[in-house]
């Protein structure tokens, strides 16, 4: 019951009602998959808790990971795993199903926005250097955007974009290097989902393991 109403709260009510056709449940299965088999290979990743492709809220499939322990900051590598595994699933998907959906457009939201948040904010690449090239976005008020200033010139800006494409790039090659050597935990992966639905910790662990 505990398990359930967690689930609930974190992912959003099931969505039991809703059937997908057979080929959008193959790819939310590998799309899962392929966030999860990522977690599971990088480190400073949080462990992979439960995988599953039952519609929940707005999402067809879930990855969810859950933390260890608290923590009060992120560090250069576990962001960079982040910004992997949230690659994982359109990877995935392009590899075993030689398709794109639409359902990997929040993964990059998440995964652009971090290496922004790397580059402009955190001061962690060599070529800008610890300094901040974004405003306080935290400080919003009515109007702001029409008299929002900026003290950058267009040539850091640039540079600023090429360094989150840097990061971008490195970091998917990743992700499809770890996907496309490891096809085989992907298929085994998939075909668990696509049995079961819903498989956990323990059952991604078997899977690693063969």
């Amino acid at each position: 019951d505990f398990e359930k109403a967690k689930d609930k709260i974190m992912m959003g009510p099931e969505r039991k009602s809703m059937v997908m056709p057979e080929e959008e449940r193959k790819n939310t299965a590998y799309h899962e998959a392929g966030h999860a088999l990522v977690a599971r290979l990088l480190p400073k990743t949080d462990p992979v808790h439960k995988v599953t492709i039952i519609p929940r809220g707005r999402a067809l499939g879930v990855t969810m990971q859950l933390p260890e322990g608290d923590r009060y900051s992120m560090d250069k590598g576990r962001m960079l795993s982040t910004i992997s595994v949230l690659f994982g699933g359109r990877i995935a998907e392009e590899v075993f199903m030689d398709q794109m959906t639409t359902g990997a457009s929040n993964d990059f939201e998440r995964a652009t926005q971090i290496a922004r948040d790397m580059v402009t904010r955190y001061g962690m690449t060599d070529e800008l250097g610890p300094m901040v090239y974004a405003e306080n976005e935290g400080e919003v008020f009515l109007g702001r955007s029409v008299t929002k200033t900026t003290n950058i010139s267009e040539e850091t800006m640039q540079k600023v974009d090429a360094e989150v494409r840097r990061i971008i790039d490195e970091q998917y090659a990743l992700a499809r290097r770890l996907i496309e050597e490891h096809s085989d935990k992907m298929h085994a992966m998939a075909k668990a989902l696509l049995e079961w639905e819903t498989i956990d910790a323990e059952q991604i662990d078997d899977i690693m393991a063969s």
